[in-house]
C-alpha cells in the first residue's frame, strides 16, 4: 500500500576550509565582514542513536550508552565534546528495562520533560523481550528534578526506537516494530505522553533493496519532520546497522492526510541520506532533527562511521549539518561531510 515518489534530491552544502569554529568572510569592499560559525564533524569520537534538543539557548545532546541514560548540555554544538555527561538515569537490576538501554529521545511535552527510550528484559536482551519506555520529569531542567518511571508504552509489537510528534491537533507514537522476520513502522494516537490509544497501524515495510542490505529486512528510527507547506514526513533507518549501506529513507504524507492510513504515506525509491565513499562516510543513520532561528532553520544530527566495514559499535559518530527545502516544499539532506571539513553550526 506504499507508493513511491521521485527521489529527494542530495544536495552538497557549502563548507568553508578554516579550521576554527568561526570563519569571517569579507565584503567586495573590504569595508564589512560577516561571521558564519562552523563546527567539524564528528562532534564526539563515540555517540551511536544520536538526539540533540534545542531548548532555548541551549543544546541537549543524548546517545546510546547501554547501560544507563546520560545527558549533555552546550550552547555550542561545536563543543560537545567539552560538556561533562550527566547521567539522568540507570536500569534496574531486574525487570522488563533492565538491559539494552538504546536510543533515548529527549521531548519536551506538555510543560514537562519525556525521555524515551528502548530497553529490554533481565537477561533477555533480544527481539521478543525488547520495548519502548518512558521516563518523566516535571522539571524546568532536564538535568535537574527527579525522574519518574512511566513504564512501558502499550505498543501491539515488541519493538524499539519509538518517537513522538505533535500534527493535526493530535499527538502520535511512530516505532519500529518487530513483525515476523521484519523490522517495520508503525503509528498510533497517543492518549497521555506514556499511553497509546486504539488504531495502530503499520505504516511501512522494508519492501526495497536498499532496506534489505546486511542480511536482515528493516526499518528503524523513524523521525518527524515538518514541511514548510504542511507536508508530513518521517526519515527512518534502513537495513542493518552492520551494513556499510545502512542509509536513511523517507516517508511521506501530503497536507491534510490522515496519519493512520498506510494509503497516506509515499516513499522515497531510494535513500535520501546515504554513505559518501568519496568523504570515508559509511553506515549514515538513526538521524534526528532539530530547529534553530524560531523553527527558521532546520539541522539534522545522524551517526556514521569513518571508514569502510566498521561495523555497529560503539564507535559509531555523531555528524550535524544543516537540511534546505525546495521550492516544492521538499526536504534536500546534505551529501555528509568528511571529517574535519568545517559545516555550517547552529546558533542558540
Amino acid at each position: 500500500m506504499i507508493r513511491t515518489f521521485a527521489t529527494l534530491t542530495l544536495a552538497a552544502l557549502l563548507a568553508g576550509c578554516a579550521t576554527t569554529t568561526a570563519t569571517t568572510t569579507a565584503t567586495t569592499q573590504g569595508a564589512a565582514s560577516t561571521q558564519t560559525a562552523t563546527l567539524t564533524n564528528p562532534l564526539l569520537a563515540s555517540g551511536p542513536d544520536p538526539w540533540i534538543v534545542h531548548h532555548g539557548k541551549t543544546f541537549y545532546f543524548l546517545g546510546t550508552k547501554g547501560d544507563r541514560i546520560a545527558i549533555r548540555q552546550t550552547d555550542d554544538l561545536a563543543k560537545l565534546a567539552d560538556a561533562p555527561e550527566h547521567t539522568i538515569w540507570t536500569p534496574p537490576a531486574k525487570g522488563p528495562n533492565a538491559e539494552g538501554i538504546w536510543a533515548p529521545e529527549l521531548h519536551r511535552l506538555d510543560g514537562k520533560w519525556y525521555v524515551y527510550y528502548t530497553a529490554a528484559q533481565d537477561g533477555h536482551n533480544d527481539d521478543a523481550h525488547r520495548g519502548v519506555f518512558v521516563l518523566e520529569n516535571a522539571g524546568a531542567d532536564p538535568l535537574k528534578g527527579e525522574w519518574i518511571d512511566r513504564g512501558r508504552i502499550n505498543t501491539a509489537m515488541t519493538g524499539l526506537d519509538g518517537t513522538v510528534f505533535d500534527h493535526g491537533g493530535k499527538r502520535w507514537f511512530v516505532y519500529s516494530a518487530y513483525d515476523g522476520p521484519d523490522s517495520v513502522l508503525a503509528i498510533a494516537p497517543m492518549v497521555n505522553p506514556w499511553t497509546l490509544g486504539p488504531g495502530e497501524t503499520v505504516i511501512a515495510r522494508p519492501d526495497l533493496p536498499f532496506e534489505r542490505q546486511g542480511g536482515r529486512q528493516i526499518l528503524e528510527g523513524p523521525e518527524f519532520l515538518a514541511g514548510p507547506k504542511g507536508d508530513l514526513f518521517l526519515a527512518y533507518s534502513a537495513s542493518a546497522c552492520w551494513s556499510d549501506d545502512y542509509a536513511l529513507g523517507m516517508l511521506h504524507a501530503k497536507p491534510g492526510s490522515d496519519p493512520l492510513n498506510p494509503a497516506s504515506w509515499t516513499k522515497s525509491p531510494r535513500p535520501v541520506l546515504a554513505k559518501a565513499p568519496q568523504n570515508n562516510v559509511y553506515a549514515t543513520g538513526h538521524n534526528g532533527f532539530f530547529t534553530t532561528d524560531g523553527g527558521r532553520r532546520t539541522w539534522i544530527v545522524y551517526h556514521a562511521n569513518d571508514g569502510a566495514n566498521r561495523k555497529c559499535t560503539g564507535d559509531r559518530s555523531p555528524r550535524v549539518q544543516p537540511m534546505e527545502w525546495s521550492a516544492g516544499g521538499l526536504p534536500v539532506f546534505p551529501v555528509p561531510s568528511r571529517a574535519g571539513q568545517p559545516v555550517p553550526a547552529p546558533q542558540p
